[in-house]
């Protein structure tokens, strides 16, 4: 017989001592638990507790906190670009992001978040109750701007009601995070005559946050896209550092271009490239309802059909004309920009002999229109039949392929997912449309970032209502960089009472 400390044996103290607890399990989950192959682990007993073990261990795992670690939610993901330059910002500063909830509701945008974070963003935040949410150090959400109601008046959380921003107080008000990083269109500044925008600040100053806010453009951070947005940052209870000092970088589109994509052969193309040197549409608009240099009609390219030179100065002439307030006096409606004129009045400025034929068979080509004059009622024009009818030019943008040609050695407008599809990029020798990664390119996101399983159509629209991942990170480094410094100046101030 070997003689000896056995484990386990000998009489255990209170603490040690095991003691029986009930637990109810469906016929399953016994099932289960007796048949897991679980390491040292015979009776039924040990294996709950080998469970229970690896569980809590899991949990402590999980729970256990990463100076270096910032947690953050991202609410109106879209893209998730708030997300991508908010990490740029951390990984530039020495910290960690972690994303604890993020939220979206249309459909390509959680196709798009799931694909390149590998997170479902599925979520309605309106009908989210704040407490329910994890805690976290950061808020960052690219919000809509909308009008608050007329009815508010001490221009406060109150005042929020009934718009996204109230779901994003309403969280702020609740979780009491450290900071935030908000993104909106450059027009919240004049939004309402700044009434929108002053409730805003005040709701956020009223929670007890330091704001600094500021209009930017995309193309002083290195994008070849002109942009300007509002960026607002906040930190409760210290000073957050002003959103200026910024490094310029620049870029043009010819940096973003894929040669490897050709051009287009179209009807319209070999039109227009008949009549011009791809140069020389560089930067052009094309569109009927304005003048100037920069402008080409359809017209001028023969689009609905050759036009003679007399045609072309009557359509110049005309375009101007049918803008001019005396028409209105004369015809007895309320000015409006594009009236039709009567053969006789366009005499009057056109005095061509053979002008009737020259109008009718501008009718017949589909660059006039012979129409009624409009009378302004409730706010609409609707054709009054008692006038005398006019030539008018048809307009209309929406009606051609592209309608606006993109400079190479310039930055691009700023891209709306209503009319991206019509800006046309010069590519060797010919033009097209942008290609998606292109588009991704103009607002920064890295290559590693994907879209192409979505349709065109829904890459464009959720592009069209991104954020500049550059600037986001721009003004986040301002922001974690003031927070670094306001736990310098607490561990200080502790070390000082010690």
């Amino acid at each position: 017989m070997h003689g000896g400390y056995r484990e386990g044996s000998g009489r255990k103290n209170d603490k040690d001592k095991k003691q029986p607890v009930t637990i109810y399990l469906n016929s399953n989950d016994r099932e289960l638990i007796e048949n897991l192959p679980l390491p040292d682990c015979n009776s039924f007993s040990q294996k709950c507790r080998r469970l229970l073990e690896m569980g809590i261990e899991k949990l402590e795992s999980e729970l256990k906190t990463d100076t270096n670690e910032v947690t953050f939610i991202d609410l109106f993901s879209g893209l998730g670009g708030i997300r991508i330059g908010f990490e740029q910002a951390l990984k530039e500063l020495g910290l960690k992001g972690k994303c604890v909830f993020s939220s979206d509701i249309k459909p390509a945008a959680i196709k798009a978040y799931e694909f390149n974070f590998g997170e479902n963003p599925e979520c309605d935040i309106t009908k989210i109750n704040p407490s329910n949410l994890p805690n976290f150090d950061f808020l960052l959400a690219g919000f809509p701007c909308q009008a608050f109601s007329q009815a508010g008046l001490g221009l406060g959380f109150q005042d929020t009601r009934g718009t996204l921003f109230f779901d994003i107080a309403k969280i702020l008000l609740s979780k009491k995070p450290t900071g935030f990083v908000l993104e909106n269109v450059e027009g919240l500044v004049n939004h309402d005559k700044g009434r929108t925008y002053k409730i805003i600040r005040t709701t956020l100053e009223d929670m007890g946050y330091n704001i600094q806010a500021q209009v930017l453009n995309g193309k002083d951070f290195g994008l070849a896209q002109s942009r300007n947005r509002i960026y607002i940052i906040g930190l409760k209870g210290h000073k957050v550092k002003e959103l200026s000092g910024f490094s310029k970088k620049t870029s043009v589109l010819r940096d973003v271009i894929d040669k490897s994509t050709p051009p287009i052969d179209t009807k319209f193309t070999r039109k227009l490239l008949s009549h011009y040197k791809i140069d020389e549409v560089y930067g052009k608009a094309i569109k009927d309802k304005r003048g100037g240099n920069n402008n080409i009609h359809s017209w001028d390219i023969g689009l609905k059909g050759d036009v003679s030179s007399d045609q072309k100065e009557l359509l110049e002439l005309l375009l101007k004309q049918r803008r001019n307030k005396k028409w209105a006096d004369e015809i007895g409606i309320k000015w409006m920009d594009g009236m039709p004129l009567t053969a006789d009045m366009i005499f009057s400025f056109y005095p061509h002999p053979k002008l009737q034929s020259l109008l009718d068979d501008l009718v017949m080509k589909g660059y006039l229109t012979y129409e009624h004059p409009k009378q302004l009622i409730n706010n609409r024009r609707v054709p009054d039949a008692t006038l005398d009818k006019g030539y008018n030019i048809v307009t209309g943008k929406l009606s051609f392929e592209f309608t606006k040609i993109l400079c190479p050695d310039s930055v691009t407008p700023t891209i709306v997912a209503t009319d991206v599809h019509k800006m046309a990029v010069p590519v060797n020798g010919g033009i097209r449309s942008l290609t998606i990664n292109e588009g991704l390119k103009l607002f920064g996101f890295p290559s590693n970032y994907k879209l192409n399983f979505l349709k065109e159509s829904e890459a464009f629209d959720l592009l069209g209502n991104t954020v500049c991942v550059p600037v986001i990170k721009a003004v986040s480094e301002k922001l974690i960089e003031s927070y670094l410094e306001s736990i310098k100046n607490i561990e200080k101030k502790e070390a000082a009472l010690k």
